[in-house]
């Protein structure tokens, strides 16, 4: 089985790569533009082996992902590419329709052409599977989850144009017949992710002894994915999904950005020793919450836990504490990200021109 893994070197893309070839006999087509949060360093140990290849393509740029269908000719593929960061949504809407939205198109285009061009077993097997978010939900009160069928109603550029793709996706299956799945995913953390995002971005922050800035209370509530838990659900919902569907995955660890941010706070303050000011917890500063920022998150996943028996591996507490500990122990991989130019500051404030981004 030959997978093409578009947004490869992504944070979830490259935990998807590591844990297909390290849990399954498939070889690996990774397709990234490496944008700014894109990092080839964590699939360096593949480079040059016979089930991993790389390919620096834009999935806008049709004519190039054409090119790769034709040399590598996929038996599925999984498709990750995307801006993926809410606060950059807010100062530049426009870069998350091109490649959320027209991306999405431009390689459902594609894979349709491909898809027809293939016979028997081949075409029978093929798999187009479109990776998305909860946030296309919008938001929740205290109670319930969301559901697969639970109405989209996106608050953020970000999760609009993902809402726009997982569209587009179900119409090139119904319309055209292309053999998609889908699946709708919680807040991933885990080994590896940009420090953009709360729980890198804490944890370094916290390391370092600097202030860590929470949004408004900080009783906004996200349901946890460790990654890796995630790339397994993504291999089981590619290979054994039912056609059309779509999948929620998420961890059932439901915590207030503030329970977050303490828990790492402590993390950090055990396995890194105490700063001489006193407990880390004392960093914490509120700032201006996000425009729009949605109030609670969480995944009902029983349709994939009784239809393909997945369940998630890690607890937050476990994964946590691995996810602190990796940070801790590659401070030379994080300290290569700030040189790049990237040093935690906070982005998405400027909510008054984003029409203009």
């Amino acid at each position: 089985m030959r997978i093409l893994v578009t947004g490869g070197a992504g944070f979830i893309g490259s935990a998807f790569i590591r844990w297909v070839l390290a849990n399954t006999t498939a070889a690996v087509v990774n397709l990234d533009k490496l944008t700014y949060a894109a990092d080839l360093e964590s699939l360096a140990p593949f480079e040059g082996t016979p089930r991993y290849a790389f390919e620096q393509v834009d999935i806008c740029d049709k004519a190039a992902v054409h090119r790769v269908f034709a040399d590598h000719r996929p038996d599925a593929v999984i498709h990750l590419a995307a801006e993926t960061h809410v606060d950059r949504s807010i100062d530049g809407p426009m870069a998350f329709v091109q490649t959320n939205v027209i991306g999405t198109v431009t390689l459902l285009r594609v894979a349709l052409d491909y898809w027809r061009g293939l016979a028997g077993e081949a075409k029978e097997r093929f798999r187009f599977h479109h990776v998305s978010t909860d946030e296309v939900f919008g938001t929740l009160d205290d109670e319930g989850r969301f559901s697969e069928t639970t109405p989209y109603a996106p608050n953020s550029p970000y999760s609009a144009s993902k809402a726009s793709s997982d569209h587009f996706v179900r119409a090139w299956h119904h319309t055209y017949g292309l053999p998609t799945v889908a699946s709708n995913c919680s807040n991933n953390y885990g080994p590896w992710q940009f420090p953009e995002k709360l729980i890198p971005l804490m944890t370094l922050k916290a390391l370092q002894g600097q202030a860590l800035p929470v949004y408004g209370s900080g009783l906004n509530v996200r349901d946890w994915l460790f990654v890796d838990d995630h790339a397994s659900a993504l291999w089981t919902i590619l290979t054994r999904g039912r056609l059309g569907e779509s999948y929620n995955v998420g961890g059932d660890s439901e915590r207030r950005n503030i329970e977050v941010v303490h828990a790492i706070c402590d993390l950090v303050d055990e396995l890194a020793g105490p700063l001489s000011s006193g407990p880390r917890r004392g960093l914490i500063t509120h700032v201006t919450d996000r425009p729009g920022h949605d109030h609670r998150y969480a995944i009902d996943a029983t349709k994939l836990q009784t239809e393909l028996g997945w369940r998630p591996q890690q607890t937050f507490e476990t994964g946590i504490r691995a996810t602190v500990s990796w940070y801790l122990e590659n401070r030379s991989w994080w300290e290569r990200l700030s040189a790049r130019g990237y040093s935690g500051q906070r982005l998405g404030v400027a909510a008054g021109t984003a029409a203009n981004g």
